[in-house]
């Protein structure tokens, strides 16, 4: 997906409560927000807008001297939604489409998304996920892709979500790598944060080399670009994912909740939607 014009003011945004989630130090969040204008006029408007956030959160890191500011949220993200499992564990064992609800809730977890500059309420959105109609609903191509695959690269997003993703992992019924960021990055899913929600009882939990805010090839390892040509199948999770993925000459599923307009916009639906959607130029 390419940078819209109306990206820019959102670039500002994620700088000024990155900067103030770090620190306290007011002439370090003016110096970050100095550097994050500075940088504005050369911003390539054909470039994703992870590219950007790549750029925006090394300089997060590189003025406030803090590695991973989002530490404690993402900690108790995944408390809250560790505390939801065994209940969306019972949904999916009642429901009459399994897949398709753990569908649900896989999306239900993309509420868990700090760089936007949404509220939520986990349990309430969740509820609501559960009984809101798709915008886009690839259901038949998903469910004829997962028939045929051998293996699985399930592109993780956000920490608290990956519990949610673990309730969809167990239901694929098919090997699975699970990639995250290589480092922190706003409260995306690491090594780690995958560790704490349990993936690795479901999954091969591997680092796309990525140090941006979603999966740009270009940055991301050579172990993680084998798995994601030769993988006979590609979830993808969130927006970020989408930002960096969207344009791919190959298939995969994108999986998400429309929580910026210009997204929505993008994938011709509207903002607070939920999406399951092929990517496939020559279905397309």
């Amino acid at each position: 997906m390419k940078t819209y014009i109306d990206c820019i003011p959102c670039f500002m945004d994620q700088a000024l409560r990155a900067g103030r989630i770090a620190t306290k130090d007011e002439a370090k969040i003016k110096k970050l927000l100095d550097y994050v204008g500075s940088m504005i006029k050369d911003i390539p408007m054909e470039s994703s807008p992870p590219e950007t956030g790549n750029i925006i959160y090394r300089e997060v890191r590189n003025i406030t001297g803090v590695d991973d500011p989002y530490k404690e949220i993402k900690k108790s993200h995944i408390k809250q939604a560790l505390a939801l499992y065994p209940e969306l564990k019972k949904i999916v064992g009642s429901s009459e489409n399994r897949l398709l609800t753990a569908i649900r809730i896989a999306i239900a977890g993309n509420v868990l998304d700090l760089g936007v500059n949404k509220k939520f309420n986990l349990n309430e959105d969740v509820a609501k996920i559960l009984e809101q109609d798709f915008a886009i609903l690839h259901i038949e191509e998903f469910t004829k892709e997962l028939d045929k695959a051998k293996s699985i690269l399930y592109i993780g997003d956000n920490a608290g979500e990956s519990v949610f993703d673990k309730i969809l992992i167990e239901e694929l019924g098919k090997p699975v790598t699970y990639a995250v960021r290589d480092i922190p990055i706003i409260n995306d899913v690491t090594y780690k944060d995958a560790i704490a929600s349990g993936l690795e009882e479901v999954s091969e939990i591997i680092s796309s080399g990525t140090t941006a805010p979603g999966t740009i090839l270009n940055l991301c390892n050579e172990d993680f670009l084998k798995k994601f040509y030769s993988t006979d199948m590609i979830i993808s999770k969130g927006q970020g994912n989408y930002e960096g993925l969207s344009n791919v000459d190959r298939s995969v599923f994108f999986l998400l909740k429309t929580k910026c307009s210009l997204i929505a916009k993008d994938l011709n639906v509207k903002e607070n939607d939920i999406v399951l959607k092929m990517n496939n130029k020559l279905k397309d």
